[in-house]
């Protein structure tokens, strides 16, 4: 299943509630990973964005959790704009609130999107059992997602890449690719001897720096087209 939750509105609509968390990521003294908070809250947006829309969902609202003090809202909220824009959502409100009594020696930030979908609209579309895999993007963690941002899944690509039908899209977190493959596929057990790929379907993919998608044969060119360089095979067996 996905990492949200989704709400019945009315008799054509859907609430999709998604969410991502970020903690020890930022510029205080105790933090493991060192970066700027407009990078937390930036990777923490594509995360909670990318599980909206890959369940059919478009984000309506986003809300931001602050726990790395007052000093840093415009900071985080510049990171949160910076991933609307690449989405062209640049007019969706942001709101939230900051933890300004107590510091903490951490960075923690908490971070949801609210998104629509319409009942009409089937966010897990109807494939056929000759399925191929692929991974577009790389799985990258900690320093790497920084030292290696030109292997990082563009929002703009997933975003096209979520519109095609006959497609199943499913973002790759903290657990892995492997982990995620029987997530989108429940009734079946995969193992990593049966995954094919030059990429460690085992490592995190940290904040969903890659994501899985199921196609039939006839999506693969416009797939390739799309996704480019950050295109990779998974042969199952």
């Amino acid at each position: 299943m996905r990492d949200i939750i989704t709400i019945p509105l009315t008799s054509t609509d859907t609430l999709i509630i998604a969410s991502d968390n970020s903690g020890g990521i930022g510029m205080k003294a105790g933090d493991l990973v060192q970066v700027s908070y407009d990078t937390v809250a930036y990777y923490s947006f594509r995360v909670a964005a990318m599980e909206c829309i890959a369940a059919g969902g478009i984000p309506l609202s986003v809300v931001l959790h602050n726990f790395c003090g007052d000093l840093t809202w415009n900071d985080l909220i510049k990171g949160i704009q910076k991933g609307l824009a690449q989405l062209n959502l640049e007019d969706i409100p942001i709101t939230g609130s900051t933890e300004s009594n107590f510091p903490l020696q951490q960075s923690a930030i908490g971070l949801v999107v609210l998104g629509q979908r319409s009942l009409t609209k089937d966010s897990e579309n109807v494939l056929s059992a000759n399925l191929k895999f692929a991974v577009i993007g790389s799985p990258l963690v900690g320093n790497e997602v920084i030292d290696q941002a030109d292997k990082v899944l563009p929002l703009s690509v997933f975003q096209e890449v979520s519109k095609l039908e006959k497609l199943m899209v499913w973002p790759v977190g903290s657990k892995g690719i492997l982990y995620e493959m029987n997530q989108m596929f429940p009734n079946k057990e995969f193992t990593k001897e049966m995954l094919h790929t030059k990429l460690d379907v085992l490592k995190s993919s940290g904040p969903a720096t890659c994501c899985i998608i199921a196609y039939e044969q006839a999506q693969e060119e416009k797939l390739k087209k799309i996704a480019a360089g950050y295109y990779h095979f998974i042969t199952v067996k």
